[in-house]
């Protein structure tokens, strides 16, 4: 399927330095390395979304998001070519942990998923001219569910380290899809760059009505913001000990999501948008676990065996 933002894309690509090349394309440049592993540590968040420009006929600008938490960045696996990042919330007052979204870094990827209709989610091919010397980033929801794919190069010839990804599909965000029946895809590219204080995450937003019949629908476009500044001021125990205690099972719970996002055809979740039928056995499994009470493998995949199914094989 193809965007109507390919343009936005591939300017930000050509000022990402997309074609930038690596002395080895079989190696990741250690700085690479060096770039992801700097986002793990504790930081105060600020999210800002704001929609910019408006493309549908009539439609009036939504008004502006702003959040933001106390979260720590934990590295849950480090290898040659892939990084894995986990995200955790605290609440300073009550010392209340929540696991929060996940970043995993694949180094030459040779497949990544892709949000493909409604819940459904399609493991393709990446083309090796996109995937030679760089870096697969696919992001995860708090139940380990997927949200997006994007492959793009670190570029580190500014002094900043940055990456950019490609054009890539993600369904509803979470703050909006309560909100929202206008639109039912992002079509998006991201860009993270490493700074003295931490790290940001931009988003390159547009919001898409795709349609039965395969047409779309542009509605607008939206700029969003991470801000992740390191954060010394927050007691993160809590969430060092709730990973402790609970990093086993969600070990578990990912090995059960690869079964059917490692290989084609993908995976569709039969359930509403919000995974709430998802996320509240699982966390209560996983609080089980926090507790000292065993969690067998038949009953992670219980949860799985209702929820989860292959998704449909495309049509050629």
């Amino acid at each position: 399927m193809h965007s109507p933002t390919s343009r936005v894309a591939t300017v930000l690509l050509l000022v990402a330095g997309i074609a930038h090349a690596h002395a080895d394309a079989s190696t990741p440049d250690p700085r690479d390395r060096q770039s992801i592993l700097a986002m793990q540590g504790e930081y105060l968040v600020d999210f800002a979304f704001d929609e910019t420009v408006l493309l549908k006929p009539g439609y009036e600008r939504g008004s502006a998001q702003r959040s933001g938490g106390d979260e720590v960045v934990i590295v849950v696996e480090d290898a040659p070519g892939r990084i894995v990042l986990q995200h955790l919330l605290v609440e300073p007052k009550s010392g209340h942990v929540t696991k929060h979204w996940r970043q995993d870094w694949t180094w030459e990827a040779a497949q990544r998923f892709e949000f493909s209709a409604d819940q459904t989610f399609q493991v393709r091919p990446i083309p090796a001219a996109l995937t030679q010397g760089a870096w697969t980033q696919c992001v995860y929801e708090v139940s380990d569910a997927p949200r997006y794919c994007g492959t793009g190069r670190w570029d580190h010839d500014t002094g900043a380290a940055m990456w950019t990804s490609d054009l890539s599909w993600r369904p509803l965000p979470r703050r909006e899809y309560t909100l929202r029946s206008d639109y039912n895809a992002l079509s998006v590219v991201n860009r993270h760059t490493i700074t003295p204080g931490g790290w940001t995450h931009e988003q390159f937003n547009t919001k898409v009505l795709r349609k039965p019949d395969g047409s779309m629908e542009e509605v607008a476009r939206e700029f969003g913001f991470n801000d992740y500044q390191k954060d010394t001021d927050v007691d993160f125990g809590p969430a060092y000990r709730y990973w402790e205690a609970t990093a086993g099972y969600w070990a578990r719970v990912r090995a059960h999501w690869d079964r059917f996002l490692s290989q084609a055809p993908g995976m569709h979740l039969k359930m509403p948008l919000d995974g709430m039928k998802m996320i509240m056995p699982l966390f209560t499994q996983a609080a089980e676990v926090e507790a000292g009470t065993p969690v067998s493998d038949a009953a992670i995949d219980a949860v799985f065996a209702e929820w989860v199914e292959p998704a449909p094989v495309p049509v050629r």
